[in-house]
């Protein structure tokens, strides 16, 4: 797994060797960031990535010059690996790395975010929760975007705080960009 654009671009990330995490394959980072790159201002985004894994979406974006980076882990051992790929990058000034549960995190953190990324297990029994939960919280900037990774097959309910702006899907593997609802 590597960077694939930006200031970190080609430099390889290390990722748990079981299937206990799916990182982000290349082709769906990069068309997360295509999605992004005429809306957000990077230099001035302040980004989120829970269900970090291995940081790797966290830090593809710090790579093209996101401010600064919060990522949210619970597994001991990609959590690890997270650790470790910022620290090689050299990251560590513009990041924060948290051990920890999502929803537990999610409930205590008070800021604005630009782009919160969820790259949660596709067998998260409260997935079809989770943008309502993410809204509620305030944490998305006015003009910011909730990013999550889930299952083609898998629908969110609609409501009235979001709106999907974005739906692309590769294969076995779908991408939303919500909103506010406008």
């Amino acid at each position: 797994m590597r960077v694939i654009a930006g200031k970190y671009k080609g430099r390889r990330l290390e990722t748990v060797a079981d299937n206990s995490v799916r990182p982000a394959t290349d082709k769906v980072k990069g068309a997360i960031f295509n999605v992004l790159q005429s809306r957000v201002d990077w230099t001035n985004a302040n980004v989120l990535d829970l269900y970090a894994g291995s940081g790797s979406i966290g830090i593809e974006a710090l790579s093209r010059g996101a401010k600064k980076c919060i990522f949210v882990e619970k597994s001991r051992n990609a959590f690890q690996f997270l650790t470790a790929n910022v620290k090689q990058l050299e990251a560590d000034p513009t990041t924060h790395v948290v051990y920890g549960d999502v929803d537990v995190f999610l409930e205590s953190i008070k800021s604005k975010f630009t782009v919160v990324f969820a790259d949660p297990p596709y067998a998260l029994e409260t997935l079809k929760l989770l943008p309502n939960k993410i809204f509620e919280t305030g944490i998305v900037a006015n003009d910011g975007y909730l990013v999550i990774e889930h299952p083609s097959r898998f629908e969110f309910v609609p409501s009235s705080l979001w709106e999907v702006a974005v739906l692309k899907v590769y294969g076995n593997t779908s991408v939303s960009f919500f909103q506010h609802k406008k």
